[in-house]
């Protein structure tokens, strides 16, 4: 509770708006909480009403997928406004007319027609697309239309068009690592559908694990699983609930390095003498398949023609990434072998292997994606590089003839903010592709790299800085204001949260965990002001105290959200208040506020914190929240007044700040350096 007083004192002074509606509001009012921001939206004069009697109605083409979509919509108006709202038979007069042309493609793929309009009056809503695709895109941006007036629920009067900047627009789940269910997956689909994403790459091989049933070779999974996969079953189900929702599904099975789990079961297909263990650590590893014998590629064939009739997109991803070559360097077989074909080195072997890879991709249909690593000279043009090294890869491959999706920038692991991610751009401005070297950037793709994450706190690592993303991914180039971006951002949060995903109610559900105890209000006041460390610095900890993949991730730096609303809201606070902190009196009674809930109840909150083995490490920082609290209030104090600070007195607090910045238990605080701010502007 004490944590949502401070949030919502920092929403209502910075000008973040925490929900969609205000107290107040008259239904002409219409505020903006749409994410994506559509390519062109008009607002126009009254609303609609959603009451008793609003249904929706197709008046053309439907078909099951459309009306299942149909459904869902309604179900969530349903859910939001609390008035029972249902699908009429097509050609009934409704207050939401649905005119789709057709069902689009029979396999959804990055051609796929995905735009559509939305046109809201008094009278009535109208949708138009020529997709069920388009049409679902329609809906969720009819979904995020819905405001309160206090009295009941209305749609303002806009008119809509929209389609994507980038026609792919990913998310990457890595669940070799860490295993993550199929309730996971699917909220998750359900997520990315309500912002708009439309391919869900699925990483489904690494050296942690194997996740995907092979009937051929079935000890894929018997010996490299530890019995967590997925059946073939489950995997259709997934692809089928994806296509429901507009999203491709892209899977991707890493070869030739980062293949332990491959060759625990089948060793033979290793470059070097067997047995082989799932490997518990987490970096870059010997294991690589050997690509000088024949029958490599004959156990691939088979393999991804098995997994072909299970995965219908265009795309298979071969990750190719991050290839040691240490076995191959070390093995007198394969060095022979290179000799005997002129190449010199691994990186000129890997080629080679691609080179032999491809043709049996495209015998069963598929296009090869990979990392930058497959780049090499003689590779084929219609090979997708996805780029985790940068636009100056992206773009070199570009100018090459090579299609190309951008990663870097997108790491959700690293633990980034959600502006950090925004001021990402696949084509930033200036830069000097042709219009058709540019054209064969397609899009970019969010990473959720699984060492730090299983079914618990996925979500908070994803949500809500994906969206985000999606809308950098979808909307013009132009939509680029990060504070109105957090505005709207914690408004589609609150949304995703009642899609089923738990990004928001995971963290308190944690903290009670950790401290055995429903009262956690002092505890809510410090973790609302902490974040995970980045990914570097939590590699090295974990490294150094041997950290695998077995341990649970059940400390207080899991429970942590990445990029909580006090980074960027506090942040803002402070640099409004220190314009003027003598004409500030709103937000220096915010800050007064916020600074007091600090110094509160440290003997409580340390007393949680000392009774929980998994909590006493972070002791520390219940300390420097108060010495926090207290600077803060004498600092707004001297500078309201104009008294200047006794000397010393800044250094003294500055040293602080430097102590709090350093890591503990594997958190940072986010409001470190406006505090630093606040003490240097102090005289």
């Amino acid at each position: 509770m004490k944590k949502l007083v401070v949030m919502m004192t920092l929403a209502a002074t910075s000008g973040v708006l925490m929900s969609g509606t205000a107290a107040a509001q008259t239904p002409q009012a219409f505020v903006n909480t749409l994410m994506p921001e559509p390519a062109h939206l008009t607002v126009g004069s009254g609303w609609l009403p959603i009451g008793k009697g609003f249904a929706a109605a197709t008046d053309k083409f439907h078909d099951q997928r459309l009306d299942d979509a149909i459904a869902r919509a309604m179900e969530q108006l349903t859910q939001e406004t609390g008035v029972v709202i249902q699908e009429k038979p097509a050609g009934t007069r409704a207050g939401l007319i649905i005119t789709v042309d057709g069902p689009g493609e029979a396999v959804q793929g990055v051609d796929e027609n995905e735009s559509y309009s939305l046109d809201v009056t008094p009278q009535g809503a109208h949708l138009q697309a020529a997709t069920d695709v388009g049409a679902m895109h329609g809906l969720a941006t009819l979904e995020q239309l819905v405001q309160n007036s206090g009295q009941g629920y209305f749609l303002p009067a806009v008119s809509i068009q929209d389609s994507p900047r980038f026609v792919w627009r990913g998310l990457m789940i890595d669940c070799s690592r860490h295993f993550e269910p199929i309730s996971v997956i699917e909220r998750t689909l359900d997520g990315m559908a309500a912002v708009k994403m439309n391919v869900f790459h699925w990483h489904l091989t690494d050296d942690q694990g194997f996740r995907i049933q092979s009937k051929i070779f079935p000890l894929l999974t018997e010996d490299g699983s530890d019995g967590q996969f997925y059946t073939q079953e489950q995997a259709r189900e997934v692809v089928a609930y994806a296509r429901a929702r507009g999203i491709r599904v892209v899977p991707e099975f890493d070869m030739p390095g980062h293949s332990t789990s491959w060759v625990v079961g089948y060793p033979d297909l290793a470059s070097a003498q067997g047995p082989f263990t799932i490997q518990r650590h987490f970096g870059v590893f010997n294991p690589v398949l050997d690509p000088t014998r024949a029958s490599t590629y004959e156990f691939l064939d088979k393999f991804i023609g098995e997994m072909a009739q299970i995965f219908p997109d265009a795309y298979m991803h071969i990750g190719g990434d991050e290839n040691n070559g240490v076995e191959w360097a070390h093995n007198p077989r394969i060095q022979a072998f290179m000799r005997e074909h002129g190449l010199k080195g691994t990186a000129a072997l890997q080629a080679y292997f691609n080179q032999q890879l491809l043709p049996i991709l495209q015998k069963h249909g598929k296009k090869m994606i990979g990392w930058d690593e497959i780049m090499t000279p003689g590779l084929p043009k219609d090979v997708v590089v996805q780029s985790w090294r940068g636009f100056d890869s992206l773009a070199e491959g570009a100018k090459e003839g090579y299609t190309g999706i951008l990663s870097a920038g997108y790491y959700l692991d690293h633990m980034d903010s959600a502006a950090d991610h925004y001021r990402v751009d696949p084509l930033p401005a200036g830069n000097t592709l042709t219009p058709a070297q540019a054209a064969r950037i397609l899009g970019g793709e969010a990473c959720m790299w699984g060492e730090y994450v299983d079914a618990e706190n996925i979500d908070s690592r994803i949500w809500p800085r994906t969206a985000a993303i999606a809308e950098r991914l979808w909307s013009p180039q132009s939509v680029d204001n990060v504070d109105d971006m957090y505005r709207r951002l914690w408004v589609e949060n609150l949304r995703l949260e009642a899609l089923g995903l738990t990004q928001i109610s995971q963290e308190d559900a944690s903290l009670r965990a950790l401290a055995g105890t429903e009262q956690i209000g002092p505890l809510e006041t410090l973790a609302a002001v902490l974040e995970p460390v980045n990914f570097d610095t939590r590699g090295d900890w974990s490294d150094k105290h041997g950290v695998t993949s077995l341990m649970p991730l059940d400390n207080l730096v899991d429970a942590l959200p990445p990029d909580p609303p006090s980074r960027h809201g506090f942040e803002e606070l402070v640099s409004t208040y220190l314009e003027n902190p003598a004409a500030r009196p709103e937000q220096q009674a915010a800050l007064t506020a916020i600074f007091q809930s600090w110094t509160q109840d440290e003997p409580e909150r340390v007393l949680l914190m000392s009774e929980s083995p998994r909590l006493a490490e972070a002791l520390p920082r219940a300390r420097q929240l108060t010495e926090m609290g207290a600077m803060g209030l004498e600092g707004i104090g001297y500078l309201a007044s104009g008294v200047p600070a006794p000397p010393g007195w800044k250094a003294a607090k500055l040293k602080i700040l430097d102590e709090a910045d350093e890591p503990i238990a594997l958190t940072w605080f986010t409001v470190a350096q406006p505090m630093r701010d606040l003490v240097n502007e102090v005289r």
